[in-house]
């Protein structure tokens, strides 16, 4: 018989436990990749020593929110100029904690029967409308019309003390808008004969009923 051919040689005793050794490390390795965790952070600061240094620019904005001035501090202001305009009886000053109300009255202000503004009334508006031009940008300006239940509508195309009111209040409202008055600030109303002054059958002060309302709002701001 031929002699068989000698088998592949086995390798040596120490590569088997070196074998078994690396796939002891490779199975840790993967052991331990598996159970961490990336630190998104920390990656995000390691990168950041690599990049060129950033420019950070801060934004100015202002949060603090305008401040309205006291109502008598504007009450006091609006009589010192208008009293050189108008006698003591041709105007009144009403004041509260939020708003001036400026009350100007028919015979001075409006051409009789009309809603057309008279020269005093025009002067008296340009003295008003300096003050509210200097007023913060949230005070809020109403101007209110109210015609007595005697007057006398002698305009052809006013029908009635309810168009007549609007009217007057409308053409006190432009008027300070074409001084320089901001007209988003400011809005008109009319009463007709609905809100008077004075009930009494009194022929005074039924006429006092007849009158422009400048209403100035200075309320503060809630926080």
């Amino acid at each position: 018989m031929k002699r068989k051919k000698d088998e592949c040689k086995k390798a040596p005793a120490w590569l088997t436990s070196f074998s078994d050794l690396m796939s002891l490390l490779l199975t840790f390795f993967i052991l331990i990749y598996a159970m961490s965790s990336l630190d998104v952070a920390q990656l995000e600061k390691f990168i950041s020593y690599f990049q060129p240094e950033r420019k950070f620019y801060i934004r100015k904005t202002s949060i603090v929110p305008p401040i309205n001035p006291p109502p008598k501090e504007v009450a006091l202001k609006i009589k010192r100029r208008i009293q050189k305009v108008l006698p003591p009886w041709a105007f009144q000053i009403v004041v509260t904690s939020d708003f001036v109300k400026l009350r100007l009255f028919d015979k001075v202000f409006f051409e009789n029967g009309s809603y057309r503004l008279t020269p005093k009334a025009q002067e008296t508006l340009r003295e008003v409308a300096d003050i509210l031009k200097k007023l913060p940008e949230n005070t809020q300006i109403r101007v209110e019309g109210h015609v007595s239940k005697v007057v006398e509508i002698r305009d052809p195309y006013i029908r009635d003390r309810w168009e007549l009111s609007l009217r007057r209040a409308t053409e006190v409202v432009r008027f300070l808008q074409s001084l320089g008055v901001d007209p988003s600030r400011m809005a008109a109303a009319g009463f007709g004969d609905t809100r008077p002054l004075y009930t009494w059958r009194q022929p005074i002060l039924m006429e006092r009923n007849n009158r422009v309302e400048i209403f100035i709002s200075l309320s503060r701001p809630k926080e």
